[in-house]
């Protein structure tokens, strides 16, 4: 019995020197604590360490197969966010942002202006119910949100209107091209 407390004794001296100094109420604690080991405790004790030295090998191999698929995803998402830069510029060289590439079905926005000198397709980008097209005479026209029923957007443009934009209207796309209102109302597309 004794030959396995020595041991002990030993590896708790070396770990509690390890330690910052230690109050005379904590050393005495300590004491107190190892005395009351047995060896099945201690047994167990350092089988526990060894299990959960395990489960942290574990976690770790499972945060980098985690780490590799997140890199992945990432890469993904670079070639798919490139891929729909791509797609913005339609055949006719119009410049047309994505939300409105991926549109199907009629859908309705409002416009707020038609311009020949003020270019805001730099705003595309960052605000997704923000965009334009370019006619072939070169004028912009900007529009805003994209609502599948036109009493949503003829809502959207009072509020506009309220609020000082007094030019806005109502305008209606299908699957991303520009139709008119009145075939998209009566439903012949």
């Amino acid at each position: 019995m004794k030959n396995i407390f020595l041991p002990l004794a030993l590896m708790v001296s070396i770990s509690i020197s390890s330690f910052a100094q230690m109050t005379k109420a904590e050393e005495k604690e300590w004491a107190h604590k190892i005395k009351s080991l047995t060896p099945a405790s201690y047994k167990q004790l350092v089988e526990d360490k060894s299990a959960l030295e395990n489960q942290v090998n574990n976690l770790k191999q499972e945060n980098d197969v985690l780490k590799a698929q997140v890199s992945d995803l990432n890469s993904k998402l670079k070639e798919a966010q490139a891929s729909q830069e791509a797609k913005k510029v339609t055949s006719s060289g119009t410049t047309v942002p994505a939300n409105e590439m991926a549109a199907k079905g009629v859908v309705y926005k409002v416009q707020i202006g038609a311009f020949k000198n003020k270019d805001l397709s730099k705003y595309f980008n960052n605000n997704k119910n923000f965009s334009g097209e370019v006619d072939a005479d070169g004028t912009k026209k900007y529009t805003l949100g994209a609502f599948p029923s036109y009493w949503e957007a003829d809502n959207f443009k009072k509020y506009l209107r309220e609020m000082g934009v007094s030019d806005a209207w109502v305008v209606a796309y299908k699957d991303g091209k520009r139709i008119e209102l009145k075939d998209a109302l009566e439903g012949t597309l």
